[in-house]
C-alpha cells in the first residue's frame, strides 16, 4: 500500500517538474504546462497564460491512466466539491442577508436621529419666534398702557392734559393674545424638553 503512494507522488512530482505539451480530446492544446496539482476529477497545470484545471474525461486514456484516473472517485470528488460550493454559496447569502439587515437598522437608527434632529430644531425655531413675538406684545401692551398725548388746558391754560390713547382700547386683544402666545411657548418648551431627554 505504502509502495502505491509512493510511486503516486514520485509520478506526480516528476510530472510536476518537467513542461510538456497536453491535448484534450477536444483538440485544445497546453503547451509547455507543467502540472501543479492532481485532484481525483482532473489535473492543474500551469502555462504561460495561466493556471488551468483539465478535467480527466478531457484528456486523451494514456494522461488518464498516468494519473490514476478513477471515474468513481472522480464523482464522487466532484459531488463532495459541489455540496461544498453550496454551503460555501449559503453561508455567503446568509452573511449578505444578515448585513443587509444589519445595514437597514443602521439605516433605520439614523433617519430616527435625523428626524428627531429636526424635531427639536423645528421647536427651538418655533420657540424662538414665540420669544419675539411675546417680547413685541409686550412692547404694544407697554404703549398702550401710556397716556395719550400731552396739552395745555383748563381755565389758563396752565394745565398738562391728556388725549386719550387710541391704542388703549385694543390692550384686551393684545393681553388675549400674549396669554396665547405665551400657553403655546410653554407647550414648546415642554415639547423641546421631552425631545432633548
Amino acid at each position: 500500500m505504502s509502495t502505491r503512494v509512493f510511486t503516486f507522488l514520485v509520478l506526480c512530482f516528476t510530472a510536476a517538474a518537467f513542461a510538456e505539451d497536453f491535448r484534450t480530446v477536444g483538440d485544445k492544446e497546453y503547451k509547455d504546462a507543467t502540472v501543479t496539482g492532481v485532484d481525483p476529477d482532473g489535473i492543474v497545470v500551469k502555462t504561460k497564460s495561466g493556471i488551468t484545471k483539465v478535467y480527466f474525461p478531457e484528456l486523451p486514456k494514456e494522461v488518464q491512466e498516468r494519473f490514476h484516473y478513477d471515474a468513481n472517485k472522480a464523482a464522487a470528488y466532484s459531488a463532495a466539491q459541489t455540496a461544498n460550493y453550496a454551503t460555501y454559496q449559503k453561508q455567503q447569502e446568509e452573511a449578505q442577508r444578515q448585513q443587509q439587515a444589519v445595514d437597514a437598522k443602521a439605516r433605520a437608527i439614523s433617519e430616527q436621529q435625523q428626524a428627531a434632529s429636526n424635531h427639536i430644531q423645528a421647536l427651538q425655531a418655533r420657540y424662538h419666534e414665540l420669544q419675539k413675538l411675546e417680547d413685541n406684545l409686550l412692547l404694544q401692551i407697554g404703549q398702550a398702557k401710556q397716556p395719550g398725548p400731552a396739552y395745555r388746558g383748563g381755565k389758563n391754560g396752565k394745565s398738562v392734559l391728556h388725549q386719550p390713547n387710541p391704542q388703549k382700547s385694543q390692550l384686551p386683544v393684545l393681553q388675549s393674545h400674549l396669554s396665547d402666545v405665551r400657553h403655546e411657548k410653554s407647550e414648546v418648551r415642554k415639547q423641546l424638553e421631552k425631545a432633548q431627554r
